[in-house]
C-alpha cells in the first residue's frame, strides 16, 4: 500500500501559478501578474490565486496591504479564452461559475488592497481594479467592458458601474464595447488616480501605506457601507448566460478572431470584436 503523502503546493508565499509573483516589500505583499508572452491572459489558477494573494495577506501579521499590478504595458486583459496556459488545470469557461474568482474576497478584504494599472486593463483585468480598494492609474493605461461582444450577461458589471458611474454611462461602455483612456476613466469616477506612468510604483505605494495608517476596525465599518452601497448582482442570471448558446458563439468567435454568428452580415467586422 502507498502510502506516501498526498501532494501538496510549494510552502510559503506560492500563488498556485507560475504566472504569479508574491514579493515582500517592506510593509506591502506585492501581486505582479507575469504572463507576458500571453500579454496577462488570466488562467482559472491566476484568477484562484489573486484570492488566495489577498487572504494570505490578510492572515500574515508582518503584511499590511496588498498591492496588485502587471507586467510590461498590460495589467490584465481578462481571462484566457484559448485555454493555454501550463497552469490550466481546468477549462476556463467552467471556472467562470467557480468561487474561484477573486472580486468579492478584493471587496471584503479587511487589510487594504490598491490596484497599480500599468497598462491595458479589460474584462476580468477592469473588474479587479474597481473590486480593490483603490485603483491608481498609469497615465498610458485604457479600459475596455468587451463581455456582451463575448455573449456573456455580464451582472456585475453592469450592478457596480451602474452605480459607480450611472446607467448612462454603464450602456455606454458595455453596449459598445469602447475603450477608455485613463483620463476618461478619472473623470467618470472609475479610478482614483491617474500618474505619470513613471510614477506609477512609487505613487500606487504611497496610496497604499497612507490607507494602512488608518484604523482597522474604524475602516471595516466603512468598507462594509460602502460595499452595502455597491450592493449584489444577479448571480443566477450571470451563471445561466455563461453555458447559454451565445455565449459558447462569442467564445468560438474570439477563438477565431471573427464576428459572431449574431451580427448583421453588413455589420461584421474583420478580426475579433
Amino acid at each position: 500500500m502507498d502510502e506516501s503523502p498526498a501532494p501538496r503546493p510549494p510552502a510559503g508565499d506560492w500563488l498556485s501559478t507560475p504566472y504569479l509573483k508574491f514579493t515582500r516589500e517592506g510593509a506591502f505583499g506585492v501581486c505582479t501578474l507575469d504572463r507576458p508572452e500571453a500579454r496577462n491572459a488570466m488562467t482559472p489558477a491566476m484568477y484562484f490565486g489573486i484570492m488566495y494573494a489577498v487572504n494570505h495577506v490578510g492572515a500574515d501579521p508582518d503584511l499590511a496591504g496588498l498591492l496588485i499590478t502587471g507586467t510590461g504595458d498590460v495589467f490584465a486583459p481578462g481571462g484566457d479564452m484559448g485555454g493555454g496556459g501550463s497552469d490550466n488545470w481546468l477549462t476556463f469557461g467552467a471556472a467562470l461559475g467557480m468561487d474561484a474568482l477573486p472580486f468579492d474576497t478584493l471587496r471584503q478584504s479587511a487589510k487594504p488592497v490598491v490596484a497599480a494599472v500599468n497598462g491595458l486593463c479589460q474584462g476580468g483585468g477592469l473588474q479587479i481594479a474597481l473590486c480593490a480598494d483603490m485603483a491608481v492609474v498609469s497615465d498610458r493605461a485604457t479600459f475596455r467592458v468587451p463581455e456582451l461582444y463575448r455573449g456573456i450577461a455580464d451582472t456585475y458589471y453592469s450592478q457596480m458601474l451602474a452605480r459607480l458611474i450611472g446607467p448612462v454611462r454603464t450602456r455606454d461602455l458595455m453596449f459598445t464595447g469602447r475603450t477608455l483612456t485613463a483620463a476618461e476613466a478619472l473623470d467618470w469616477g472609475m479610478v482614483a488616480r491617474v500618474v505619470p506612468h513613471d510614477e506609477l510604483a512609487d505613487a500606487a505605494r504611497e496610496v497604499l501605506a497612507q490607507c494602512c495608517r488608518t484604523a482597522p476596525g474604524a475602516r471595516a465599518v466603512i468598507k462594509s457601507s460602502l460595499d452595502n452601497y455597491l450592493g449584489l448582482y444577479d448571480r443566477i442570471g450571470m451563471r445561466s448566460s455563461l453555458g447559454a448558446p451565445e455565449s459558447i458563439e462569442g467564445f468560438l468567435a474570439f477563438k477565431e478572431r471573427r464576428s459572431p454568428a449574431w451580427v448583421h452580415p453588413q455589420l461584421r467586422i474583420e478580426g475579433r470584436l
